[in-house]
């Protein structure tokens, strides 16, 4: 059997995962998503429900904005797109610093021999 993420040990971090898919370049939900599981191998995957939720959130912190693209080639609804704002920016530069730090402190505390 793959070994899976755990949905609980991820959770906190799905904003900052979806930052830093926007770092470079505005996307929309379902092209993020397809990111994510290519970065990851296949290993990880948002689901619809969970990055949508992600995206009010973020809007709703000022971490991203979103806007309608003119896509020709899309024969449905025009798609929303997402955009790093500079809040944005900083809060994920802090998340990469509070991950560091998190994983630090877990690494020392999962080790499989104690000091003292």
């Amino acid at each position: 059997m793959a070994q899976e993420i755990s949905k609980d040990m991820i959770r906190g971090l799905t904003g900052a995962i979806v930052l830093s898919v926007l770092e470079f370049e505005d996307s929309y939900g379902y092209q993020i998503s397809k990111q994510i599981k290519q970065i990851t191998d296949d290993r990880y995957e948002l689901n619809e429900a969970t990055l949508y939720t992600v995206f009010r959130r973020l809007s709703a912190q000022g971490f991203v904005k979103s806007y309608y693209g003119n896509d020709d080639e899309n024969q449905g609804g025009r798609r929303k797109y997402y955009s790093l704002t500079e809040s944005g920016k900083k809060e994920l530069n802090r998340s990469r610093t509070d991950w560091e730090f998190s994983k630090e402190i877990v690494d020392a505390l999962l080790q499989e021999k104690k000091n003292g």
